[in-house]
């Protein structure tokens, strides 16, 4: 069963994962460069919602790090020893909290890895130097195995630097025995015109492999991704083309392999996995990047039910709600307990999107957009109730769908909090009638989280969501376009 998890990937490791159980992991964390890791959204001309939610927030700067210092003491004192210098050194708070808490995770991921297996960490420049001693320290220098430039273009061209078109890959295994298929390059048509030895009607040159020449620790031929019409592109910013992955995948593991990334974010490691037939583990402190991946995989095997089915069957989410009990435990335990539960509700079940606003939020909590014409959108707004109701929350909500100018408005709250005096003037709201549609839809419905638990839709006209960009689409065997829904 291929797993993917919501979650801080520390608790994962320490809980979740057996020991020596993985051929192949790759992360590519934030570079702790303060840049926004982002899931774009379609602007909604709404007061007070931003076009895009940060989703994916790089927050090393404001990590508290003593307790994870103070246990890496107790796990490797080299390791702790070299924090402890930096930490005294004239290098920022950010950098040392960053170093410190990705020690303490390599460490983990050490201890997840086979014998056998491989560990590749994608950097950047800022950082790579600092990494590569934390690397050397967990899992020893001689297992150090390679510094893979990757070379790009693209992107602003500054006016002091030169610019700066290369990241880093640090390539180490875990032992002295490890899978490793090497990559080739097809030969140049000048290289192959040069030559004098003809196999099966072609030309070589004395001496050159058949299979090309081999793939070197510099990687020019791996276009970045920039254009926003690339099929791949996911609105991730720092999101790595898939052919980067199908290299490294290819070359440190076999199929039927364990392929895992703990920093999966849209999930280009996790999905090329899956095409590969490798099994995998995927980990993200985002509920939106879960929800992504889990489209991503799905999307291009829709029409196609035999495999959609199994890919699906084989996917288990863990981290989120099961049940009502969970749910509410979800809403009324935890610390920041009722926004979580909120964001839960509107992203993971509803497919919307958070108000980023958590309080003096305007009334509402989120919103859906949906077509309403092939020119026109409507927007949904979302309330979610954690705590008690009452009929007057439904008269409020209902003032502020009508001042939004909104087409319905959707009310969510457990199922013993429902009156029928609330039910009663959700109905007496009347309703949405788009001319379009010949349909009418309830302008106020009240849906409760048991229902959503049990697979309830909201009724709303029958035009895709349109609030989250769509996860690229594949070909059927016919050529026909395809798409599905979350954790249908």
């Amino acid at each position: 069963m291929n797993q993917l998890y919501y979650g801080d990937n520390i608790d994962v490791l320490k809980h979740s994962i057996e020991d020596a159980s993985i051929d192949l992991i790759y992360i590519d964390p934030p570079f702790n460069s303060k840049r926004a890791y982002n899931v774009l959204f379609e602007s909604v001309d709404l007061t007070d919602v931003k076009a895009q939610k940060e989703a994916f927030a790089d927050t090393w700067s404001n990590v508290s790090y003593i307790d994870e210092m103070n246990e890496i003491a107790d796990l490797n004192l080299g390791l702790y020893s070299f924090l402890r210098t930096l930490d005294h050194l004239n290098l920022s708070k950010g950098a040392a909290s960053y170093l410190t808490t990705m020690a303490l995770r390599i460490h983990f991921m050490h201890k997840k890895l086979k014998d056998t297996g491989s560990f590749y960490l994608h950097c950047d420049p800022t950082m790579s130097h600092y990494l590569k001693i934390v690397m050397d320290l967990i899992f020893g220098v001689k297992n150090f195995r390679n510094e893979i430039i990757w070379c790009y273009s693209g992107g602003g061209i500054p006016k002091k630097d030169f610019p700066r078109k290369h990241d880093v890959v640090l390539r180490y295994s875990k032992g002295k025995e490890y899978y490793y298929q090497p990559v080739y390059r097809p030969y140049s048509s000048g290289t192959v015109q040069r030559g004098r030895t003809q196999v099966k009607g072609k030309y070589y040159k004395t001496g050159l492999r058949q299979e090309g020449t081999p793939v070197t620790d510099w990687w020019i031929d791996v276009p970045k991704i920039t254009s926003p019409t690339d099929p791949e592109k996911m609105g991730y910013p720092t999101q790595k083309p898939e052919a980067l992955l199908e290299r490294i995948i290819r070359t440190s593991s076999n199929e039927g392999d364990l392929v895992a990334d703990f920093f999966c974010g849209c999930g280009t490691t996790i999905a090329v996995a899956q095409k590969l037939n490798r099994k995998w583990i995927g980990v993200d402190i985002s509920h939106l990047a879960i929800r992504l991946i889990y489209d991503r995989l799905l999307k291009p095997y829709e029409e196609q039910a035999e495999t959609y089915q199994e890919i699906k069957d084989n996917i288990e989410i863990n981290g989120f709600p099961k049940d009502i009990a969970a749910a509410k435990d979800l809403a009324k335990k935890t610390k920041k307990g009722p926004f979580k539960f909120q964001d839960w509700i509107i992203e993971i079940l509803l497919r919307g999107v958070s108000n980023p606003k958590k309080t003096a939020d305007g009334g509402y909590d989120g919103y859906i957009t949906f077509l309403k014409s092939d020119k026109d959108k409507g927007v949904i707004l979302i309330e979610v109730k954690s705590g008690n109701v009452s009929v007057k929350n439904i008269r409020e909500f209902i003032d502020v769908v009508n001042t939004e100018n909104a087409a319905i408005g959707i009310f969510v709250c457990f199922k013993e909090q429902v009156t029928q005096p609330m039910l009663l003037h959700a109905k007496q709201a009347g309703y949405f009638e788009p001319e379009i549609f010949g349909q009418r839809y309830d302008k106020i419905q009240i849906i409760t989280v048991e229902d959503l638990l049990a697979g309830k839709l909201i009724d709303y006209p029958s035009y895709p969501n349109s609030t989250f960009k769509q996860a690229p689409k594949a070909r059927n065997l016919e050529g026909a376009d395809n798409s599905t829904s979350l954790f249908e």
